[in-house]
């Protein structure tokens, strides 16, 4: 489904674009896991300012059965197009990189795929089958450069970054500047308008109502800095819970039984995300400096959703946050439990909203096409 022609003309009157754009990702949709949201929202974003959007991924196995538009709850407002792929992910890299190429060959021969005036990819393997082609081509960059990604970069039309320090090691390895946009990761508002009920939100997730409650949502890893967070609940007072709510890994069920003190749950679905945040006094980042896409280059979903609560947020002091949050944080020393402890026993009170649209990203994405 995509806007009827009236919508269509008044949106590119509105924001002066009108651009045909295939959106291809090679992932499971839908997945538990960031990055679906991202790509979701902003083949959202992208035609509320008035493209014309198709996002094409493999029919890769999920465990989840909803439909992607509800599991994210996203408008139908692009197309949705499942490929037919081999599922070989499981094979390791060779499965992984042999399966993309079938995923990117097949998206070729599409009259879509030539109709378009944009090609956009976070998958730097699947643009690089298209760099003889003459299509207009999008690189979407989130994580440090590697050889494939810059030699895509460099070719590309345009490639997008999500953070400042993605920009600046882009231009090192000799990426225009002109030929970058700079466009950090959004919240959708409009789910964050509606006041969820703290208490009822503890008792739905299975939180006490009597602690202060900090909160991290996310994967359940080193380089997020979970593990510190739950170190942390060793060293803050009785009356504060560190709740931890996150996907079932190794890593999360090892902590489990380490740090009694946190609460550790399991990861509920995106479009949850407002009730969940609701039964927080306290919102955690606590990034490792250890790993350099965490300190340096990542533009956390979470960052901006955490942004559009009223809550207080504490975070660590790398550079990938800190320029987003700016002042609108408390910082506590990366990697140090026992700094962010102190950091969450004294923090309290509330603040205001701040928000970053997904139109506000998409419009500086399609300015510069």
């Amino acid at each position: 489904m995509i806007p009827d022609k009236e919508s269509q003309e008044n949106l590119k009157k509105e924001y002066g674009t009108g651009l045909k754009i295939i959106y291809l990702a090679f992932v499971r949709m839908p997945t538990e896991k960031a990055h679906g949201a991202q790509v979701m929202k902003t083949c959202e974003a992208l035609a509320d300012v008035g493209a014309t959007v198709e996002l094409v991924v493999p029919n890769r196995r999920t465990p989840i059965e909803e439909d992607s538009f509800v599991y994210y709850s996203v408008k139908k407002n692009f197309s949705f197009t499942k490929l037919s792929v081999p599922d070989l992910v499981q094979w390791g890299s060779t499965g992984f990189a042999f399966s993309a190429l079938w995923f990117s060959e097949v998206a070729k021969w599409r009259k879509s795929f030539w109709d378009a005036d944009i090609i956009y990819s976070r998958d730097a393997f699947v643009l690089l089958q298209y760099i003889f082609l003459g299509r207009k081509l999008v690189f979407e960059a989130h994580t440090k450069p590697t050889a494939l990604s810059t030699f895509v970069a460099k070719r590309a039309y345009r490639l997008v970054v999500i953070s400042e320090g993605l920009r600046d090691i882009y231009i090192q390895k000799g990426v225009l500047p002109e030929h970058i946009i700079l466009a950090h990761d959004a919240v959708d508002p409009e789910p964050f308008e509606k006041q969820y009920d703290q208490k009822e939100s503890r008792e739905w997730l299975g939180i006490p109502s009597d602690k202060k409650v900090a909160l991290y949502v996310g994967k359940i890893d080193e380089a997020k800095g979970a593990g510190t967070f739950a170190a942390a609940s060793e060293f803050t007072p009785d009356n504060t819970l560190c709740v931890l709510i996150g996907p079932e890994n190794v890593q999360k069920k090892a902590w489990k039984e380490k740090y009694l003190s946190a609460l550790f749950l399991p990861a509920t679905a995106y479009r949850d995300l407002p009730r969940v945040l609701a039964a927080a006094d306290i919102l955690v980042l606590p990034n490792s400096a250890q790993d350099t896409d965490m300190s340096s280059y990542t533009s956390p979903l979470k960052a901006f959703a955490y942004l559009a609560t009223n809550k207080p947020i504490v975070s660590s002091d790398v550079a990938a946050l800190t320029n987003i949050l700016k002042d609108r944080a408390m910082y506590f020393s990366a990697d140090d439990s026992e700094d962010l402890a102190r950091i969450l026993t004294a923090t309290e009170g509330t603040r205001d909203p701040y928000l970053h649209t997904w139109q506000k990203r998409a419009k500086i994405i399609t300015n510069c096409m």
